[in-house]
Parts: structure tokens; C-alpha cells; sequence
């Protein structure tokens, strides 16, 4: 990042923490706009486009060795308009570019470098480029004098490729696999797919540099529950018992980092994002419900606390993204020397040491990721005298502290709607589980920001909000984690107003990105700023492509409140891209799970309570259901609210006085359970019936 020296250049203005890293380049950036536009088109320059993300390793190395470098940058400001995105905050620009890079050099990556006419058409491009030419490797000062040249001697070449990868784009947003039957074939079909690319080694999918996939591991929950195939629960926990003892989780602080660059999970790209920690929480918490085993509890309370302490922001919103860098070196904050174990922890240094793989000659670069390599039996066996788990408990906590006295990795303190969508729904399911307080009172605050602060004057949304300035209109992923948290929260809370303004949410996001006529969602809204093309966003990625995250919350949302018209986008919509599912299972994960729900509508359970009732047991009882196939309710006499949002909900209060559960299929509810006692059993029998043989 560059040295805040010398005059600013247009980016200084940008509240993206990213855009501001490169406010002092000698680049002069725009923005992503009108006015970068206007001048191209005026100035008959093409643009060069860079886009990235303030976590991003060789974002920041680019920037150094290239956007620092007078000389280049001279030849940039000369020949070129160049802007700047922040990729998180402009997904839309992001994407379509994205799939141009890819159709013109079969890979992408950040930073991502595109060449564009004054028009805005893509017709040249990559990602990382050196200064200079190395290895082979073509480099950036000579990219700028070859793309320089050839628009002045080939211009109509130029204008030529950019308008037929147009076209390419155009045509890919329209295509679509021929249609499948919705049919639990179909996940049946994908269970066998993602079990075909499993590590039964390392878990996880395929080789380094390996990631999460987290929604591939909730699906084979799903498939699990089923079909009953023992190997894809099998499978879901290696894969979290690797993640969760590798070095890709964080044993101090908790929370997982992006991806590992090995196949193992040890050595991570050190930055942390919301979205995949958002995600996780879920997975680990619908395991800890199957097998009731505390390491999995545990990861859950450690990476919301994580959340809490380090990416939570005064009003109650979640920040975006820690960086992999402190003091110019990937990873230094998160690494350990023996040395420093020894000052800190004196007499259970050898105990932390073999429980974490802390050596001499380190595993990594002569230092030491942690990974925990004895587990607890292993543990109690090599060190038999005391409390092991408390004494290694206390000493993370001594190095956790100490930690925080190194420089730490910068923070992107960007508020994006639809991550924390995914971390309020992620938090809200913990808080329901674990019964935790202070879980609750995070979720709600959260919620209340984002309906204070990331909702319009018109009642829509806004993507992202920094520095009291919410900024570029809701895209369809903001919408549709919003849905959910929403509805997440008013299940835990009891509050009918959260439900309420999600209705209104799901309302606004048929009518702003659903075209009835192709039966698909568009990523962006009806009104958005003209592009090239539409793009529609079909495929799941780190996070669930907008298409299927719509689908998904308008089943829930429909089938929860019985609301058919909700349920008839989502149907259709799921029939449009279901050719898609069939013939590429592993990038619809999402929309998988949306057929899943719409073949068994999971039961409703309404537990009506009269204010000074004490539920502990049944909360407890409540923690070993499947929670994708029963939404609990609850409801206080002082509210009655629920009866406005759904007509399956009138005439259900407490009996007699007594706390009354109501138990709700599609189509009719059974006979009420009177008293806490009759709720019990009543729950019990449905658990057994309901769990996979």
C-alpha cells in the first residue's frame, strides 16, 4: 500500500477501504463511472480496468511492484483511463469482467486486469502481471506498450474483439442446460458427484490449493438425511475435524481463513472473510446437533466470539475482511517461534508445543502455524496428570493476549448486506441452538442496523455502507440473504416486524430482479446502470451465486407463512436452471438445497408461552432436531402478532393457561400439546420418527 505522500488522486473521495489504499498511487484513477467514460470516449483511450479487494495478497504486491512505479504508472496515465474497483463493492462489474477474462485466457483471479474500449467492451485481459517480463512471464510495462501500439495501428481490431467477447458475454447469459425434472434424482445424482472429488484423506474436495466448500458439505447433510448413505456424513465430518484441527482455523482467536494452499489445511492464505466464516458456523453447528460432540460446539462459540471481538462494528454490523499481511509479510501476525512459547507460557510449554506442532525448525517458513496434531484421548494419554483441555484452554487465552500487542492485519470495515445477511442467519441458528444470550442480542442488533442503516428511503436496500455513507443500490445476493437472516432472527426473537420487513424484502426482490417471462433472476436491478449485458449470476462460487440464494429464501419464506406466490417464482425459477443442476451438480449446491426443501416442506412448530414459563428443557430437547426440516416459533402471549402473517397460525394460543405446541405439516396442524410435559414427549416421538434410520 502505498505511503500517504504527494497529491491525491480521484480515489481519495471513495469510502472503500480499498479504493483509499490507492489514493496516493501515482495513477490517476478513477472510479468506477460516468466520468471515467466521458473521458475515454473525449480522449479516445482505451481503459485499463483493476480489480480487486483490500485482503488480497497480490492485489497488494501489483500495486507495489507496478501502480507505485513512476515510470509505469507515467505510461498508464499517458496511454490509458484507468480505473479502480473494489470488487466486493461492485460485484456486478466484477463478475461480467471476470467471465471475460476467463473466456479470454481460461483462468481468473485477483487482481483482475482488463483492457476495455471507450465503450466499455472487454479485448484484452488477465490477472497478476510482474513490472517487468520474468520467467516467461510477460510483464505489465510491456503489456501497456504492446496494447498502446496495437490501438493505435489496429484500432478497429480492437473495437472488433471487444464487440464479439460482447456478444460471447451476451450469449452466455442466456444459455441454459435443457430442463430436468425437479426430482430428488437429482440430488441423489450431485451426492455422487461431490463424493467422486472427496479427499478420504485430508477431506475436503480435490487437491491444494484447497478451500472450505461449505455448501457442498451442508447438501451432503442434506442427502445424508435422505438417502441415509453413512459416507456422506462420513465424510462431512473429516472434512471439519481436518478443517477445525488444521492451521486454516485460527486456535487463538477462532475463525477460519479463506483456503489452504496445501491439500492438509495447514498453511492458509491468511485472510479471513466474512462469508466463509458465515457459512461454516452452520455446518459445524448442524454437526455438533447429529453427534452432541463438543469440538464442534466449540468451533461454533469461538469463531462468533471471533466475529464479535474483531469484526464488529459500534452500530452492530459485520466488517468484511481481514488482510493476510502485517509489516509487508503474509501471515507474520498469525505465526509462533518456540522461543516465544517458552517466555509466555513457562512450565506447560511442552505440553502446548506437542498438542500444537510447535517445533524448532517450525512448519512453515522456520516459524510455526498452529495446528493441533494429539486430540483430547491423545492428549489425556501423553500428559496424564491434571485437567489437560483447561490448562491448554488457558494458555490459548495467554497467547491470544499477547497477540494483540503485535501489529496487527489490516481490516476492510466495509458493511456489505449480503454477507451479513449470511452472518446474521449464521448467528441467529447458533443463539437458537446453544441458547446463548449474548448470540441473541448480536443477531438482533445487527438486524436493527441493517433495516436502520442499509434500507432506502423507497424501502429498498443498499449494497454496501461505510463511514455513515451506504453506497450502489442492493444487488439479488443482498436481497436474498437478507430474506434469510431476517427470517432467522424472528424465529429466534419471536419478533413479528423482522418477518415482516423480510415479506417486504422478498416482495421488492421478485419485483426489481425477476423476469417472469425467462422464469430467472437477474443479478442486478430492473433500474441499475446500463452494462454490456444482464448478468444473471447462475453459478455458486465462495459464496452461493444470487440466483440460488433467491430461490432458496423464497422457498423457506413461502413455505414457512404459506404464501403460494412466493413458492410459484421459487418453483419456477428452480425449473429454469434445472438442467443446470443435473449436468453441473457441484456449482448448484445452493439450488440443491432449495429442491430438497421444496420436496419435503419441513414442519412448523409453534410453542405458545405464557410470559413467565420456563423452557430450558424443551430449548434443550430443541438443539437435536434437524432444523431444515422443523422451524420452531416461538411465541409469547404478550405478541399474538404471528396470526397477521399467516392464516395457518389463527387460533393458536395457549391452552388452559399452560404453554401449548401446535405442530404444523403443510397442509393442517395435529392436535396441540397442553403443558411442558406433553410437549416433550410429543417432540421426542418426533425426533426419533424423523431421524434417518
Amino acid at each position: 500500500m502505498s505511503e500517504s505522500s504527494g497529491e491525491p488522486n480521484r480515489l481519495i473521495h471513495e469510502t472503500s477501504p480499498y479504493l483509499q489504499q490507492h489514493a496516493y498511487n501515482p495513477v490517476d484513477w478513477y472510479p468506477w463511472g460516468e466520468a471515467a467514460f466521458t473521458e475515454a470516449q473525449k480522449s479516445q483511450r482505451p481503459i485499463f480496468l483493476s480489480v480487486g479487494y483490500s485482503a488480497c495478497h497480490w492485489c497488494h504486491v501489483m500495486e507495489r511492484e507496478s501502480f507505485e512505479h513512476p515510470q509505469i504508472a507515467a505510461l498508464m496515465n499517458d496511454w490509458f483511463v484507468n480505473v479502480k474497483v473494489d470488487r466486493e463493492e461492485r460485484p456486478d462489474v466484477d463478475q461480467l469482467f471476470m467471465t471475460a477474462v476467463q473466456l479470454v485466457t481460461g483462468q481468473g483471479g485477483w487482481p483482475m486486469s482488463v483492457f476495455l474500449t471507450p465503450a466499455g467492451e472487454p479485448f484484452f485481459g488477465g490477472t497478476y502481471w510482474p513490472p517487468v517480463s520474468r520467467h516467461g512471464m510477460l510483464g505489465f510495462a510491456d503489456i501497456l506498450q504492446r496494447i498502446h501500439t496495437y490501438w493505435e495501428q489496429h484500432r478497429e481490431e480492437c473495437l472488433a474483439k471487444g464487440s464479439e467477447l460482447t456478444q460471447a458475454l451476451q450469449e452466455l447469459q442466456q444459455q441454459q442446460h435443457h430442463k430436468s425434472t425437479l426430482t430428488e434424482n437429482l440430488l441423489e445424482h450431485a451426492e455422487k458427484k461431490i463424493l467422486e472429488a472427496a479427499d478420504w484423506k485430508h477431506g475436503g474436495m480435490g487437491s491444494a490449493p484447497k478451500f472450505p466448500h461449505p455448501i457442498d458439505l451442508k447438501l451432503l447433510l442434506r442427502t445424508w438425511q435422505r438417502f441415509g448413505n453413512e459416507k456422506s456424513l462420513e465424510f462431512v465430518r473429516l472434512t471439519l475435524d481436518k478443517m477445525g484441527t488444521g492451521g486454516i482455523y485460527d486456535h487463538l482467536g477462532g475463525g477460519f481463513a479463506r483456503y489452504s494452499t496445501d491439500e492438509r489445511w495447514l498453511v492458509p492464505h491468511f485472510e479471513k472473510m466474512l462469508y466463509d466464516n458465515a457459512q461454516l458456523i452452520p455446518v459445524y453447528l448442524e454437526v455438533y446437533g447429529l453427534c452432541a460432540e463438543e469440538r464442534y460446539r466449540e468451533i461454533v462459540e469461538e469463531t462468533i466470539e471471533f466475529i464479535d471481538r474483531e469484526m464488529t462494528s459500534a452500530e452492530g454490523g459485520f466488517y468484511s475482511t481481514l488482510d493476510a499481511d502485517s509489516e509487508g509479510e503474509e501471515g507474520r501476525f498469525y505465526v509462533w517461534s518456540p522461543a516465544e512459547i517458552q517466555e509466555l507460557l513457562g512450565a506447560d510449554t511442552d505440553l502446548f508445543c506437542a498438542v500444537y506442532d510447535v517445533s524448532a525448525g517450525g512448519n512453515w517458513e522456520g516459524k510455526t502455524i498452529l495446528q493441533r496434531i494429539l486430540n483430547r484421548d491423545q492428549t489425556a494419554e501423553k500428559f496424564p496428570s491434571g485437567d489437560t483441555e483447561s490448562r491448554l484452554k488457558y494458555c490459548r487465552q495467554i497467547l491470544l493476549e499477547a497477540r494483540e500487542h503485535r501489529i496487527r492485519p489490516g481490516r476492510d470495515e466495509k458493511i456489505l448486506l449480503a454477507w451479513n445477511g449470511l452472518m446474521l442467519s449464521a448467528i441467529a441458528q447458533a443463539a437458537t441452538v446453544l441458547d446463548n444470550p449474548q448470540m441473541n442480542t448480536m443477531a438482533e442488533r445487527c438486524a436493527d442496523f441493517l433495516l436502520t442503516r442499509l434500507q432506502r428511503g423507497d424501502g429498498r436496500y443498499w449494497h454496501s455502507y461505510k463511514d455513515g455513507q451506504a453506497k450502489v443500490t442492493g444487488f439479488l445476493d443482498d436481497y436474498a440473504c437478507l430474506i434469510d437472516g431476517l427470517r432467522e432472527v424472528s424465529l429466534l426473537t419471536g419478533r413479528t416486524d423482522l418477518m415482516q420487513h423480510a415479506i417486504r424484502a422478498a416482495e421488492q426482490m421478485i419485483d426489481q430482479f425477476y423476469d417472469e417471462e425467462l422464469g430467472a433472476f437477474f443479478y442486478t436491478p430492473h433500474d441499475h446502470e446500463r452494462m454490456i449485458t444482464r448478468i444473471r449470476d447462475q453459478y455458486d462460487n465462495a459464496i452461493p451465486s444470487g440466483t440460488n440464494l433467491a430461490i432458496h429464501a423464497l422457498l423457506q419464506l413461502g413455505l414457512l407463512l404459506e404464501r403460494p406466490d412466493f413458492v410459484e417464482v421459487g418453483r419456477n425459477a428452480l425449473d429454469t436452471i434445472s438442467g443446470t443442476m443435473l449436468h453441473q451438480p457441484t456449482g448448484m449446491c445452493q439450488a440443491l438445497l432449495a429442491l430438497d426443501l421444496l420436496l419435503d416442506p419441513p414442519d412448523v412448530l409453534l410453542v405458545c408461552l405464557p410470559s413467565s414459563e420456563q423452557t430450558e428443557t424443551l430449548q434443550q430437547l430443541l438443539t437435536t432436531i434437524q432444523r431444515n426440516r422443523l422451524s420452531v416459533i416461538w411465541d409469547r402471549t404478550s405478541q399474538q402478532d404471528w396470526t397477521k402473517l399467516s392464516d395457518r397460525f389463527a387460533n393458536q394460543t395457549c391452552r388452559d393457561g399452560q404453554m401449548t405446541a401446535y405442530l404444523c405439516h403443510q397442509h393442517g396442524c395435529e392436535t396441540p400439546w397442553i403443558g411442558q410435559e406433553n410437549i416433550l414427549t410429543g417432540l421426542t416421538q418426533y425426533i426419533k420418527k424423523s431421524r434417518p434410520s
